[in-house]
Order: structure tokens, then sequence, then C-alpha cells
């Protein structure tokens, strides 16, 4: 849970963790700006991440992950769709 925290990049996407358990995403390939970011909150128990992100008309879709690498450089994740994520720290 403590390498989670600061900037991940992967491609055009880039989601922002804090700390406390808040942190937003944005894609440039949409021309979106890190201001314009959407807002999630987050956990991790296990090897589990779950991002819950608030929407602007006032709901919340969760969204559940399989971490499979995490390190102080590299954040690796899946669903259960078959779809993995890979990020490098910013």
């Amino acid at each position: 849970r403590t390498l989670i925290p600061g900037y991940w990049k992967s491609g055009t996407v880039f989601e922002y963790y804090n700390a406390n358990g808040t942190g937003y995403t944005w894609d440039t390939a949409d021309d979106v700006t890190e201001e314009e970011a959407q807002p999630f909150t987050w956990t991790l128990i296990d090897n589990k991440l779950t991002q819950n992100h608030q929407i602007e008309m006032g709901g919340v879709i969760p969204k559940r992950y399989t971490v499979t690498t995490l390190s102080s450089s590299v954040l690796c994740y899946h669903d259960d769709y078959g779809n993995q994520y890979v990020y490098n720290k910013q």
C-alpha cells in the first residue's frame, strides 16, 4: 500500500494516488487535463485494488482489479475480463 501513492502513467492514461485513499485519473488522448480529472477513492487489500470512481452526475462506479506487480516503479493489474494495465511511476 505504501508504494502506490504518486503519479502513474500508461500511454496517455494517468492515475494519481494520494496516501489518504483518494486519487484521480485522466486520459490526454480524450483531451482531458489533470485539472479535469475524474476523482476516485481507492483501497488495496492484499492484491485486490478497488477504485470507486465518482461520476459527474453523482453516481459511483466501482472498479476492481487484481494487482500482479507493485514496485517503486511499476504497477500492473488486471480486471476479471482479461484486460491488463501496466503503469510506470512518474
